[in-house]
This record gives C-alpha cells, sequence and structure tokens, in this order.
C-alpha cells in the first residue's frame, strides 16, 4: 500500500524562498508596498514632525540644579562618590610623588631596569632614550604628572574592562545585556559626559581619571569577551573530559588561550587612555595634556608637539613594556626584581645627595620655532597651486563636493519614516527582529530627541569617514599580517597616529585642508585607523595554520589563501575591526564641531562650553543612539553567525 507523503512547509516553499535572504528580501518588498503610500500620505516631507519629539532642557536643567545644591551634602556625594574620588587623588598623589622621589635618574634607570628584565637590552636602550627625550623637550614635570594619572586610570581601565568581558565572554545573555553599555561608553563623546562628571566631582584629578576610565575600559572588555569566546572547542572539551571545574577551564584554557587578544586589549587600552590626555586637561587633568591645550589655544603648533612627543613616546614604551611582559620568546634572566629595584633606589638616593632630582635646564632642546617654520612652509607650498595634482584645498573640496554633499543631501531628501524602514531592512537582512528593532529604536529616539537634521548632517560625515577607514584599515592590516617586515615597520607608526593626541594634528590638518567637513573626516580617519589595521592584523595571523597548510599542499596560491581561507575564518575580528572602526570615528566626531562641521559635534562642544548640560547631554545622546544603530545594522549576532545567511 502506497503512502502519502505530507510535504514539510521547508519543502513545500518555492526554491528560491528555502534561502533565507530570499525570503526576508521578499517579505520586505511585501511590507514596503503596504507601508509607503500609507506614510507618505500621512507624512510625506522629510523633516521628524515637532508632535513626536520631546523637550528634555527643563528636566536636565532641573537634574544639573540638585546636583549643584545637593553636592556637599547629600549621602550620595559625601559617602560614595566622595570616598571614589579621595581614593584616586590618594593614588595619583603617592605615584606621582613616588616619581618626583625617584628623580629622572632614578625613574629612567627603573624604566630601562623593568624594560631590560623583560624584553633585553634593544628594549630598555630605546626605553632609557625615551625617557630621556621627554627630559629634553623640557617637559619632565608634565610627563611625570601624565605617567602617574595614566597609571592609575590604565589599572582602573583595565580593571573593569576585564571584569566586563569575563562576564561577557562567558555568558550570551550577559554580553546582549552589556554589549549596549559598552558601546555608550565607547560612542559618546568625551565632552559630552565631561559636564555631568565635573558637576558630581568638581574640576580636577578625580573628573579626568574617571573619564578616561569610562572610554578606554570599552576594548579591553571587547577584546577579553573576544578572547574568551574564540577559544578551540577540542581544548576546552578535552580540560573538561579531565574533570576540570568552570573555574579551572576558565584558568587553565580560556584564559591562557585568550592571551593575545587580553594583551590587544592592553595595548588597546593604553593607547585610549593617553590620547584622552588633553580632553582630560580640560577639566583639570595637568601634565602634558594641559601643555597641549594651552599652546593650540595660542595656534602654538611647535608648542603643543613638544608636549605631544612626550605623550608618544609613553604610549610606545608602555606598549612596548607589556607586550614583552605578555610573552614571546623566552629570555635569559639577566637582572632579577630585587637587584632591579636596589639598582634604582641606588640611582635615585645618588641624585638626591648630588641634588639632581630635577631635570637640568641646560638639557632642554627647542623645537617649537622649527616646527613652527615647517607648518608655516607646508600652508605655503602645498595648500594650493601644485602642479598636476593641485594642492590638498583642492583635494578636500572636491571630497566635500564629490562625496560629503551629496552622502548629506540624500540623507536629508528622504523622508524620515524611509530613514526609519531603510535602518530596518538593513539590520533584520544582517540579523534578525530583535537586531532590526534596536536599530530602529535608536534612530527614533534622535527624532524624538529634536535633533534629526544635524543628526543625519554628522551621519553622513561618519559614514563617509568609516568608509575611507575601512578601505584603508583592511588593505594595511592584511599587509601587516602577511608580511613581518611590513608589520614591524607600521608599529611605530600606529603608535604615534593613535597615541598623537587629536588636538596636535588637528591644526595642520586644517592648516592643509581648510575649516570644514572634509578636516574633520581626515582627523576621524587617523585617528580609527590604528585600531582597525591592529586587529585585521591580529585576526589574520590567528587563523589556523594546518587549514593554510591544507590548502597549499593542494597547491592554493596566496591570494586563494588569502580569499577563500584568511578572510573566511577571521570573519570576527574583521567584524570587530568594522566595529571599532565605527564607534572610534564616532568617538572623534566632536572634533569636527570645532572645525567648523558643525552638526551634533558642534553641538556638544557648545554645551560643555556654555555649560548647558541639556544641549550637550542630547547631542551626545544622539552619537550614542547613532553608534547603537550603526553597531546593529554592521555586526552580526553570534545566533545569526551560527545559522548562516
Amino acid at each position: 500500500m502506497a503512502t502519502l507523503t505530507v510535504p514539510t512547509s521547508r519543502t513545500a516553499l518555492p526554491g528560491f524562498l528555502k534561502n533565507r535572504a530570499a525570503a526576508k528580501l521578499l517579505l520586505l518588498a511585501l511590507a514596503a508596498a503596504v507601508l509607503v503610500p500609507l506614510l507618505n500620505s500621512r507624512w510625506g516631507s522629510g523633516a521628524w514632525p515637532h508632535a513626536l519629539t520631546v523637550d528634555l532642557s527643563k528636566p536636565l536643567a532641573d537634574a544639573s540644579d540638585w546636583v549643584i545644591d545637593n553636592r556637599d551634602s547629600h549621602p550620595l556625594f559625601l559617602y560614595f562618590f566622595g570616598h571614589i574620588s579621595n581614593a584616586v587623588v590618594l593614588a595619583v598623589r603617592a605615584v606621582y610623588l613616588t616619581l618626583l622621589a625617584a628623580g629622572w635618574a632614578g625613574v629612567t634607570a627603573f624604566g630601562a631596569l623593568v624594560a631590560w628584565r623583560l624584553g633585553g637590552v634593544r628594549l630598555a636602550a630605546g626605553t632609557a632614550i625615551a625617557f630621556l627625550a621627554c627630559g629634553a623637550l623640557g617637559m619632565w614635570v608634565p610627563t611625570m604628572q601624565t605617567l602617574a594619572l595614566m597609571v592609575v586610570a590604565v589599572l582602573a581601565s583595565v580593571a573593569v574592562g576585564a571584569v566586563l568581558g569575563l562576564a561577557s565572554g562567558l555568558s550570551d545573555r550577559l554580553d546582549r545585556a552589556l554589549r549596549p553599555v559598552l558601546d555608550t561608553m565607547q560612542v559618546l563623546p568625551a565632552f559630552a559626559y565631561l559636564l555631568p562628571v565635573v558637576l558630581v566631582f568638581g574640576i580636577g584629578v578625580p573628573a579626568a581619571v574617571l573619564a578616561t576610565v569610562v572610554y578606554a575600559a570599552p576594548p579591553m572588555a571587547r577584546l577579553t569577551a573576544l578572547g574568551l569566546r574564540g577559544a578551540d572547542p577540542e581544548v576546552l572539551e578535552a580540560v573538561e573530559s579531565l574533570g576540570a571545574t568552570a573555574r579551572q577551564r576558565l584558568l587553565t584554557a580560556r584564559v591562557p588561550l585568550a592571551r593575545k587578544e587580553l594583551l590587544l586589549g592592553l595595548n588597546q587600552t593604553i593607547m585610549m587612555a593617553l590620547s584622552m590626555a588633553v580632553i582630560a586637561s580640560v577639566i583639570g587633568a595637568g601634565g602634558l595634556g594641559d601643555r597641549v591645550y594651552q599652546a593650540l589655544a595660542s595656534v602654538d603648533v611647535g608648542a603643543a608637539l613638544a608636549a605631544g612627543i612626550p605623550i608618544v613616546l609613553l604610549a610606545v614604551v608602555l606598549d612596548r613594556v607589556t607586550g614583552a611582559a605578555g610573552g614571546g620568546t623566552p629570555r635569559p634572566r639577566t637582572i632579577g626584581w630585587a637587584y632591579a629595584l636596589a639598582a634604582t633606589v641606588a640611582v635615585a638616593l645618588a641624585t638626591r645627595l648630588l641634588g639632581r632630582l630635577d631635570w637640568p635646564a641646560g638639557w632642554t632642546v627647542g623645537i617649537a620655532e622649527p616646527v613652527n617654520r615647517a607648518v608655516d612652509w607646508m600652508t605655503a607650498h602645498l595648500y594650493s597651486g601644485v602642479p598636476v595634482v593641485g594642492g590638498t584645498a583642492d583635494w578636500a573640496g572636491h571630497f566635500t563636493t564629490w562625496i560629503l554633499d551629496p552622502v548629506r543631501s540624500g540623507l536629508q531628501w528622504l523622508p524620515w519614516w524611509s530613514v526609519l524602514l531603510i535602518v530596518a531592512a538593513l539590520a533584520w537582512l544582517i540579523g534578525t527582529w530583535r537586531t532590526a528593532l534596536t536599530a530602529v529604536l535608536a534612530m527614533a529616539a534622535i527624532g524624538v530627541l529634536g535633533v534629526w537634521e544635524p543628526s543625519l548632517d554628522t551621519l553622513s560625515q561618519v559614514l563617509a569617514a568609516v568608509a575611507v577607514t575601512l578601505v584603508l584599515g583592511f588593505a594595511t592590516g592584511i599587509a601587516a599580517a602577511r608580511s613581518d617586515r611590513v608589520e614591524r615597520a607600521l608599529r611605530p607608526v600606529l603608535d604615534v597616529f593613535q597615541t598623537m593626541p587629536q588636538f596636535v594634528y588637528l591644526i595642520p590638518v586644517v592648516a592643509l585642508f581648510g575649516v570644514g567637513r572634509a578636516p574633520a573626516v581626515a582627523a576621524a580617519v587617523v585617528y580609527a585607523l590604528p585600531a582597525v589595521v591592529r586587529i585585521t592584523a591580529q585576526g589574520l595571523r590567528q587563523v589556523d595554520p594546518a587549514a593554510l597548510e591544507s590548502a597549499r599542499s593542494l597547491g592554493a596560491t596566496g591570494r586563494q589563501q588569502l580569499w577563500q581561507i584568511q578572510l573566511p575564518l577571521a570573519r570576527r575580528s574583521l567584524l570587530l575591526a568594522a566595529n571599532q572602526g565605527v564607534v572610534l570615528v564616532l568617538a572623534v566626531v566632536i572634533i569636527g564641531g570645532l572645525v567648523g562641521a558643525g552638526a551634533l559635534g558642534y553641538d556638544v562642544a557648545f554645551g560643555l562650553a556654555q555649560g548647558d548640560l541639556a544641549t550637550g547631554l542630547v547631542a551626545g545622546a544622539a552619537i550614542v543612539c547613532l553608534g547603537l544603530m550603526l553597531d546593529r545594522v554592521t555586526q552580526p549576532t553570534e545566533r545569526r553567525a551560527r545559522k548562516g545567511a
């Protein structure tokens, strides 16, 4: 007797609908056919309806007044924020006094001996030269102030980031909950939260350290979670089969396997903390950042560079020393920690007895004047009139006319509801309906806050900067991953790009490209590019060597290995690189407001300058919403990644 087979819903579908992406496209087309005519008949214009906005000026002003009135009497400030503030001040002061007591010779000797102990003679020599260069530039005391602040801020950032990353890496639920928190911490411009931080902690070191931690902790958290989630399942299964507990699996398998990501997270945290030195100086951090800020206030690029170079040198030293501490080739223990400490104390006592604790005034070299002459020459000879290629002003004008203006006009021409539909479609196509809902709500919140037009202006700049950053970053990262020589050559360049304060290279950029949106995009690209390059190169280098060897044995060319093996296997790292490119571009969008780009960056800067909490925070919240939307549109979820397209 024949049996009747009833087809399942999956097999009953037409062939092209069995593809998940094709089915989603069909549903989107049907939804658009129904919704577009209805929405167009009700809201045909592109502007966000005024009836759908909420004015937050009064509640934010009331909150600011409450903080000011209760800062000296409320238990929350006396027994919580007050203790945090005191602990930060004591920690920074203790580190700073220790550095001053050691003197320039003692600090240099200690740094060189630690570098020698961890990385060998070459690293020791480089560390000593870096510290001596800080003194030669006449910046020894400001360098010690910044170093003390950064030591405390980096330790706090690493602790906070490691805890958040641990929670996110071990729990899918916590990962989903922490993801928007990390997005907010990293995307919210520092200028936007400097005002509420100052309201709570006042002008000074505690506010500067807290602002630095908020900005520098997310990379450590993200990379810690990435490393824990990327642990080899076979190793974890082998450890579990031996009867190891969850804690033992974490300490003996997951953490050691995530060592490279943890070190990269530490590196990124150090770089970002140092990049905050200038911004933190606005609220009383002092040190090198204050010198840079004062120099740029008088448009003195040479003096700003003299203070910016020690920031870069500190970053390079801390990067190399922490990298050597984390592993690499085992080195003979030529010097023990006890001997290094004893030698440092001996040098410090000798310099104290000789009365040479301070850097000798006669050993300084002035670079401000020649640097200013070089900037003047560049402005005179490269700005315009260059044969064949044209001047930098022409390049900026073409980029604005051909890319920035059309993108902005196109976004602002679209009806607001069509923007939401496009965001929903993109987010759903590469994610789930939850992803799409989050992206749409984030974008809609911008309109509700009443900053729809400036947000689209900012979005156009961000899209252009991210596109340039990803093209350059992926290409450079691939080159660095495939060549050790290229990686070594790029490393100091990336250090300089990522640690040189944006305010230092902003004036030369403006001198070359003029005032407007183009220099803002250039500044964002320069700042975001190093992280994209580093994460891309790291991901490609960590591809399973067995897979590459198998491909080579089958006769695959280098190009085939790249496109068919390395890039697909490094997909998670590439997506993380894209995510970091987006958030870092958004993080410096404030710079655009300072050089004539307008939009949300200007509103944030204006709010801080005028003490207008409503304007600054609303614009900052809009930037966060843009970052959240772009994150959801560009970052696949783990669930979708497992299911495939």
